[in-house]
């Protein structure tokens, strides 16, 4: 799978995708990803990105033709389809099935938003989907397209350790995930519950199961409106 990051602070991800599953899935080449600088495609010899909003107000608005330019020259060395991404507050508040319906995808751009937004051409001339990560301010697009970028690749085959990890997450299911436990069987007290020593695999699923029900019901309740909950979870929920 290939990711392509459209930024004017390029350098901003040097680190982050040298690092655990992000570095160790583009070693093995099971994603690729290209970083761009939007400046380099920018009209003027100051390689200018933004300007001031007509019609007033505070702040920059990012430039319609250096991204457009950028967009269509990666697309244009892609030889299969390209969905086109813009971070944006304004945009679907990313979860999990949004980023298994990403993962679907061959070719990502993303567009880092930054200062006060981009030109409105922009969306209409190249975006296919405006993505934001929560409903809070960031200094820019980088850290969301970095969580998209993280959100996907685990869920590209053979990236985790085994695919049952990806299923078994937060979210996947519309759930948060059980408790987990491993070595020492007790710490100052705590003692791991004894079914998860029993053995018994079904017996330490149905746990499991009745643990993620338990655990979004007290932290995010509104998750199991769209979860898939039997009609025998569903009454147990009520009661």
């Amino acid at each position: 799978m290939r990711f392509d990051i459209l930024t004017i602070f390029p350098d901003f991800f040097g680190s982050p995708l040298k690092q655990s599953i992000l570095g160790k899935a583009i070693e093995k080449g099971l994603i690729d990803v290209g970083i761009h600088n939007i400046r380099d495609f920018a009209l003027d010899k100051h390689n200018t990105t933004d300007d001031s909003p007509y019609g007033g107000g505070d702040g920059m608005v990012m430039k319609v033709e250096p991204i457009v330019r950028a967009v269509e020259a990666v697309k244009g060395s892609r030889k299969s389809e390209v969905k086109v991404i813009l971070t944006t507050p304004q945009g679907r508040q990313l979860n999990q099935q949004i980023a298994a319906e990403l993962a679907q995808s061959s070719n990502l751009i993303i567009i880092c938003g930054r200062y006060e937004g981009v030109d409105e051409r922009v969306k209409e001339l190249v975006v296919d989907m405006e993505v934001s990560i929560g409903d809070y301010v960031l200094g820019g697009g980088e850290i969301p397209a970095l969580v998209i970028v993280d959100a996907v690749t685990r869920l590209v085959p053979g990236v985790l350790g085994s695919d049952m990890s990806a299923r078994d997450d937060s979210f996947s299911e519309g759930l948060l995930e059980y408790p987990q436990y491993t070595r020492p069987e007790s710490f100052r007290g705590l003692t791991v519950p004894d079914i998860l020593l029993s053995g018994n695999h079904q017996k330490i699923k149905n746990w499991r199961r009745r643990e993620s029900i338990k655990r979004t019901l007290e932290r995010r309740p509104d998750l199991l409106e769209k979860a898939q909950l039997t009609e025998e979870e569903k009454k147990a929920i009520k009661n």
